[in-house]
């Protein structure tokens, strides 16, 4: 899980700021105190969403049900479009660190990719994790990702940005283990149990981004 989860682990990530970018250009996030309110609202919501799809790939559910589910739990195509090349550079990635046929069958079911908390699940299973292993990378992923970016936005000394992380630690936990329950429930009732948080304001302004001629991030 510490490989899965570090940012040095070539998933390409790191070209991605999770909305950080469009919320720093609007002032929404201005220092440690807003990135704080940014990441817990993303964490509950978008990254609740990702950490459930991440565990219910973790436990074995059909990746193909999950990547219906996923679409339709992103309701941006340009998140999509995002989503999908993170899937891609991820599998790479993993592939090449835990070579396994449930990785190889993925990149032939899904030539152009699939969600990258898909993937971050099978990489998870492939490295002998478990789902609730998969639901903490994923909620973690959530939230270090528009931290990192806002050091590199705004100049945020990086002490702070990480105590912003250190201090949304009990949060992670608890949104891992009710991601975890979700894919438990999924595995017996089907995709529909698990969660559909939404944060609307993040599928608007990445529609945007994605139209900025200049923009330091790919989302």
């Amino acid at each position: 899980m510490l490989v899965l989860a570090d940012g040095r682990f070539p998933a390409g990530g790191h070209a991605h700021s999770g909305g950080a970018e469009s919320a720093v250009n609007a002032g929404r996030v201005r220092d440690a105190a807003t990135l704080a309110s940014y990441c817990r609202g993303r964490l509950h919501t978008t990254g609740l969403t990702a950490a459930a799809l991440a565990a219910a790939a973790c436990a074995g559910l059909d990746p193909r049900d999950l990547d219906t589910a996923a679409d339709a739990r992103t309701p941006s195509p340009a998140l999509r479009a995002a989503a999908r090349r993170l899937g891609r550079q991820m599998l790479r990635a993993a592939r090449a660190a835990w070579p396994a046929p449930e990785l190889d069958a993925l990149a032939r079911a899904f030539p152009k990719g699939t969600h990258q908390p898909i993937v971050l699940g099978l990489a998870a299973r492939a490295a002998g994790l478990h789902p609730a292993d998969a639901a903490h990378a994923a909620a973690y992923e959530a939230v270090s990702g528009p931290a990192t970016a806002a050091v590199r936005l705004l100049s945020l000394d990086p002490f702070d940005a990480t105590a912003v992380l250190a201090r949304l630690a009990p949060e992670m936990d608890g949104v891992a283990a009710r991601a975890t329950a979700a894919a438990e429930r999924a595995a017996a009732e089907g995709t529909d149990a698990l969660p559909a948080a939404s944060a609307p304001l993040l599928d608007i302004t990445a529609e945007q981004h994605a139209t900025w001629p200049v923009r330091l991030f790919a989302s």
